[in-house]
């Protein structure tokens, strides 16, 4: 617990100076104000994280936690449980969807085990298991409060690792059978929704089984009485170590003046547990893309959020976010890359 309060404590609004700094040199390129849009707002952004104007892409990384998820036996999911960790092999062996959009971005990709329930052995895997699996949250809390800690000071852990080997910008990737039963749950109480506006189709499921999940994360919040005043409360009874790991994730990055661009409608929960911790690291939050899941959107909202592209993906690994990378990789060289008015002896308006 001390780790998750000390990392709270050292996150810094944005530096001005070096925001009004980048505004400026922007207003020097040759173009009209304004006119390359978010870019420049992305541009003006990653200079007060960073505390000085980035003109060059930083190293990339897309943290993709796993886990299970007890509640998988209501029949929440259109695929086994076993799943996730055959996943979990996948990416290590670079196969999956994630893989190949990191690689095209210059990306690693970063597996970490949180709870998954079996045993993967592979030198690339990053083995930080709280436990193997939460419990069933309709039938009771999914983990303790202390292991609820312990996740989120996992993605925290990571975050001084990755930065301390010079990764300076981060994605939120994640992989667990059933986990957006849990992230609707967690939604539906920190936005104070009914259950129904927040539960979605998830890996394909259909009409019954889109109902008998609006059932199960409603009977969970019933059971469990989450206190939305109280992140942790809320992770512990109906959230998921990945989802845990990953706010940490956010809240350690943003600590170390990493920024962090959060994926779908799990990464975008995470991020408002996050923000619930510290409301500060709102500001070093990228918003990649607009999922199809039926949540995403009111989680966006909730945080105030943006996102950059809509490409009717709901798969999650990372995916939208390792494509938002050339965004930002644009973002940065235009600042470096750019003419000037004088250099090029372009008359100003």
């Amino acid at each position: 617990m001390d780790k998750l309060r000390q990392t709270i404590e050292a996150i810094r609004p944005l530096d001005e100076a070096a925001m009004k700094e980048t505004e400026r040199r922007l207003g020097r390129l040759t173009k009209p104000p304004g006119s390359l849009g978010r870019l420049e707002s992305l541009a003006v952004q990653l200079a007060g994280i960073a505390g000085a104007t980035v003109d060059r892409p930083p190293r990339k990384a897309v943290v993709v936690m796993a886990a299970d998820h007890g509640v998988c036996e209501e029949g929440v999911s259109a695929f086994p449980q076993e799943v996730t960790g055959q996943m979990v092999l996948n990416f290590l062996a670079g196969g999956a969807a994630i893989n190949v959009l990191a690689r095209q971005a210059g990306a690693e990709v970063v597996c970490v085990d949180i709870g998954v329930k079996s045993d993967a052995a592979h030198e690339s895997l990053l083995v930080r298991k709280v436990r193997a699996g939460t419990a069933n949250l309709a039938r009771g809390a999914a983990m303790t409060r202390d292991e609820a800690v312990r996740a989120v000071e996992v993605g925290i852990g990571l975050a001084e690792e990755l930065a301390e080997r010079g990764i300076g910008l981060l994605a939120t990737g994640e992989m667990g059978i059933g986990n957006t039963t849990p992230s609707a749950a967690m939604l539906a109480v920190f936005g104070d929704l009914d259950p129904a506006e927040a539960v979605g189709r998830g890996t394909g499921l259909n009409d019954e089984g889109l109902r008998r999940k609006y059932e199960t994360v409603k009977r969970a919040i019933e059971t469990n009485r989450p206190d939305r005043s109280d992140v942790l409360d809320v992770i512990a009874k109906v959230g998921g170590l990945e989802i845990a790991g990953l706010a940490g994730l956010i809240l350690g990055a943003a600590a170390r003046g990493v920024p962090v661009v959060i994926d779908g409608f799990i990464s975008t929960v995470a991020a408002i547990a996050a923000v619930r911790f510290a409301p500060i690291a709102r500001e070093y939050l990228i918003p990649s893309h607009l999922s199809e899941e039926r949540g995403h959107r009111l989680a966006l909202r909730e945080l105030g959020l943006e996102p950059m592209l809509h490409l009717e993906m709901r798969l999650g690994e990372g995916t939208g976010a390792a494509l938002a990378f050339p965004v930002i990789d644009a973002a940065c060289n235009v600042l470096s890359q750019m003419a000037t008015f004088d250099s090029a002896g372009i008359s100003e308006g």
